[in-house]
Formats: C-alpha cells, sequence, structure tokens
C-alpha cells in the first residue's frame, strides 16, 4: 500500500496565496487522479489563528504548529514584509522540526526565516528574485541561485508565484510517476512543468538598481536585437558609452563580458522556442541569432547539458506518455 505523505505550510503574516495555493493543488489533484489518498495538506501558524494573506483572505481551518502532528516537509509560506513576521519563538519551533529530521522548505519569502534560523547554511536554496541580492548579503553561508525551485538533501525551496506547482510536480513525479504529473499538468493548463534548472527571469534593473542606466540600456539593445546580434562596437556608439567602459560594466556589476551575457540571452530566447512553440531547430537558429545548426547546438549543450534535438524530443517523449492510454475525464478525476 503507497505511504501517505503529509505536507504542512506554515503561513506568516501576509503570505503569498499564489504560492500556497500552487502547492496544495497539485496534491489535491494528485489524489484525485491517482484514485487514492496520496498526500495530506495541513495549513498551520505559530499560534493556530488564520493568517491573513497579502491579498486581504484567510483560510480555515488553521491549526497551531504545536499541535501539528507527523510531517513529512514542513513549508513556510512567506510574501511581503517577510522580516516582520519572523520572531524567536518561530525560529526556534523551525529548528526543533529540522532536529526531528522533517523536511524543511519554503515558498516564496519563506526563505528568509529558514535562512535566519541557520536552516539553509551550506544549502542551495532558492528565493523570490527580489529578494536575492538582500539574502546573499545578509547570509553568505547559503548558496543561493535564481533558479524556479531547488532541492538540497532535505530542503525544498520554491520562489513564488507559480513555482510551487513546478515543485509539486517534480515531487509527485517521484511518487506516483511521470503520467500522473502531466495529468495534473494537463488539468491546469500547463504546457511545461519546469524542472529545476529552469532560473528565474530576474529583470536587469532587479539586479542593478535605478543608478545604472547605461548598463540598462545596453541589455535592453541585445534585447531588441536577438535574431541579428548587434556588434558591442554598435551598441557603444547607440549608447554613448565606450566599448571599454560597456566591458568594465559588464564585469563589475555582471561579472561576465558582454558577449558572455549576450549569449546567455539569446539562449534563454532560443530554450522557450524550443519547448513552448512548434517552430523547425532551423528556424530557432536562424530566429537567435546563430550562424549555423552545429553552432547553435554546440552553445546549447554548453548551456543546457544535452543539444535541443534531445530537449525537444524529451518534450515529444512527454507529450506521447500524456496521449498514449489517456483514461476519458470521468474516469481520470473519479
Amino acid at each position: 500500500m503507497l505511504r501517505k505523505s503529509h505536507f504542512a505550510f506554515l503561513t506568516l503574516p501576509q503570505y503569498s496565496m499564489i504560492a500556497l495555493s500552487n502547492a496544495v493543488e497539485p496534491l489535491r489533484m494528485a489524489n484525485s487522479i491517482s484514485g487514492q489518498l496520496a498526500y495530506e495538506w495541513s495549513i498551520v501558524s505559530l499560534d493556530g489563528a488564520a493568517m491573513t494573506a497579502s491579498n486581504g483572505l484567510s483560510l480555515a481551518p488553521t491549526q497551531s504548529l504545536e499541535a501539528l502532528g507527523r510531517v513529512e516537509i514542513l513549508f513556510v509560506c512567506g510574501g511581503v514584509n517577510v522580516r516582520d513576521g519572523v520572531t524567536p519563538p518561530l525560529l526556534r519551533a523551525l529548528r526543533r522540526f529540522a532536529d526531528r529530521r522533517v523536511g524543511i522548505g519554503a515558498l516564496c519569502t519563506g526563505g528568509y526565516a529558514l535562512a535566519r534560523a541557520g536552516l539553509l547554511d551550506t544549502y542551495r536554496a532558492t528565493i523570490h528574485w527580489e529578494n536575492l541580492s538582500a539574502l546573499r548579503e545578509e547570509f553568505p553561508r547559503v548558496m543561493l541561485s535564481n533558479q524556479v525551485f531547488t532541492i538540497d538533501r532535505d530542503r525544498y525551496t520554491a520562489s513564488g508565484g507559480i513555482a510551487p506547482l513546478d515543485l509539486m510536480l517534480h515531487l509527485v513525479k517521484g511518487k506516483l510517476g511521470n503520467r500522473v504529473a502531466q495529468l495534473i499538468a494537463e488539468q491546469f493548463i500547463v504546457d511545461r512543468a519546469r524542472n529545476d534548472r529552469d532560473q528565474q527571469f530576474v529583470p536587469l534593473r532587479a539586479q542593478l538598481g535605478a543608478s545604472h542606466e547605461g548598463l540598462i540600456r545596453v541589455a535592453q539593445l541585445m534585447e531588441e536585437h536577438i535574431e541579428k546580434p548587434m556588434p558591442l562596437d554598435a551598441i557603444a556608439r547607440t549608447t554613448g558609452l565606450s566599448r571599454r567602459q560597456i566591458e568594465r560594466l559588464f564585469k563589475r556589476h555582471l561579472d561576465c563580458v558582454p558577449k558572455k551575457y549576450y549569449l546567455q540571452m539569446r539562449l534563454r530566447r532560443a530554450r522557450e522556442l524550443l519547448l513552448q512553440t512548434a517552430m523547425p531547430i532551423m528556424d530557432i537558429t536562424t530566429a537567435c541569432g546563430f550562424q549555423s545548426p552545429p553552432h547553435f547546438s554546440k552553445c546549447y549543450r554548453r548551456q543546457f547539458g544535452c543539444p535541443p534535438s534531445a530537449e525537444r524530443q524529451i518534450r515529444h517523449t512527454h507529450t506521447a506518455v500524456r496521449t498514449q492510454g489517456r483514461a476519458p475525464l470521468r474516469e481520470v478525476l473519479g
């Protein structure tokens, strides 16, 4: 008999409702599609009072963290003004759960609470892009990335928004198999479940602040010229900066050379087209400014770990799994 997994979601004041909903709903759908009670979940707060989310709503029933029974993973659900909700009693409670070998996770800005409790030291983790820079400065022992979600041993962090859906689909796939995960994605009109290689799009202005308009303008020009990449000298003339100035700005603020940044931007666009459209790879090669398919394939493999043809084949395989032997809707949903 399949062992039931119990997840708990610890809501902080002004938590993100969209992040929590995108974590709970895949579990509900997993039970419905699989026809068994594979998952159970609890909404909790430190004292049992229903927390008000950032949208002004609250969830019932909410129970106290102390009354919570045995759980597999405890997710801390953050949102706006997360620092105000992280108190010494909360930090002590999180450490007690970690000491009991409970998996510890976080949605949206909930990772701040885990970092404050010392529960992410030497772990890979992610958090909403608006908080990445601040946490890197404040908690240097946390190996923060801009991934959509990250799993490192018994730590589970999702960046926010709809990213918890991707995390839960990944966990469901491990427990109930790929077909159930794909059927859940279909029910939620999700074309592609992202994995832990996918990264959040972090706006450059958010990375740099408003004081670097020259660098932001350079990046905007690159974005506007994906199909026919602009030479750096042409970008310099358009922005009124020298080539040397641009190179120094990229090195100082982005720790890379302009050519590498431009290439990564074009490869991100190529991956979007590859996974979200039916465009032939030859057309994607041209649309993203690569001179030939072999050159495109070499760059793509270096960036994402596999050639574009293999990545698209994986997508086609997943589509075939979804469509072969599909049960009628009433049977699937019970």
